[in-house]
Parts: C-alpha cells; sequence; structure tokens
C-alpha cells in the first residue's frame, strides 16, 4: 500500500473526498514528524507509538575496500507496534 491507496481507502471508509481525506493524512504525518522532532513520543493506543531513538558514533567497513570508516551519530525514529495491531496481524 502507497500513500495515494491509503488516501483511497481513508476517502472510502469514511464517506469523505479524496481531497478531504488527503488534507487529514497530511496533516496526521505533518503532527507526528514535528512532535518527533522535539523529542517527544506518539502514541495511538492499540495501533502502536513512535520514538526518537539517538545511535552513537561507530566505527564501520566498507564492503568492497575493507577499509574502516567513521559511521555519524544520528537519531532513529522507532515504531513499536500495539496490541490491538498486533493481534490483527497474527
Amino acid at each position: 500500500m502507497n500513500k495515494t491507496d491509503l488516501i483511497n481507502g481513508m476517502a472510502e471508509n469514511a464517506g469523505i473526498t479524496k481531497a478531504a481525506a488527503k488534507k487529514a493524512l497530511d496533516s496526521l504525518l505533518t503532527d507526528i514528524e514535528s512532535t518527533l522532532q522535539k523529542g517527544d513520543r506518539v502514541s495511538l493506543v492499540g495501533f502502536g507509538s513512535w520514538s526518537v531513538s539517538k545511535r552513537s558514533a561507530r566505527e564501520g567497513r566498507n564492503p568492497q575496500t575493507g577499509k574502516t570508516i567513521q559511521i555519524k551519530a544520528k537519531n532513529v525514529v522507532k515504531f513499536k507496534a500495539g496490541s490491538d495491531l498486533s493481534s490483527a496481524v497474527n
């Protein structure tokens, strides 16, 4: 499923236009993104939660040359599925 499929499904299930569904989805994604940028956690009970985790700098190896390289520290987004979502796929 891609974004267009999701918008079409939202419009059909909610009985709204595709334009309204796109606006709602974009708003949701923007709010999740801004919350994560602040370092806060986003939790949708039963569905899952997103959080930001810090990955420290480390040494890596170039697989082609075997040379050691430095990998910079960065923030990564993690998603943990909620109980309802986990039950639905199992």
